[in-house]
């Protein structure tokens, strides 16, 4: 249950921080819309993720790993897609709702690079960090 938690506090501080970074990407609620924003990316890293990595692992040999771009980009328009449907005000660059055009495009691969370094960041922390 705590590793749960620890997921879920990582991809909120994860989240602010693409929110904060990247044009175009806006979030315009309240604490717990994020939070809930960051249990939904954690539920669609955890679980969908994996599925669509390990399909498309052909392509990531013939592109040396490059798919996993697309694959995480793709992860952040269904993250903001969901996040739509629940009404959480998380946009990128204006989508959703709308017609994805390029601007989405890079907002979203942008999104997907900061979260994945802030994650790596949060998770090398956590590692050096002592247990008690």
């Amino acid at each position: 249950m705590l590793e749960i938690g620890i997921r879920i506090l990582v991809n909120a501080i994860a989240l602010v921080a693409a929110i904060r970074l990247v044009p175009n990407v806006t979030f315009n609620g309240e604490w717990w819309q994020l939070a809930l924003l960051a249990v939904i990316f954690g539920l669609v890293n955890a679980y969908i993720r994996p599925i669509v990595k390990l399909l498309s692992l052909p392509l990531t040999f013939v592109t040396f790993g490059l798919i996993g771009l697309v694959i995480n980009t793709a992860m952040v328009l269904l993250a903001a897609g969901l996040s739509d449907s629940l009404k959480l005000n998380f946009t990128l660059a204006g989508w959703p709702p709308g017609a994805i055009d390029l601007d989405v495009i890079i907002a979203a691969f942008l999104t997907s690079v900061v979260l994945s370094v802030v994650s790596m960041i949060m998770s090398l922390v956590r590692l050096a960090a002592p247990r008690v």
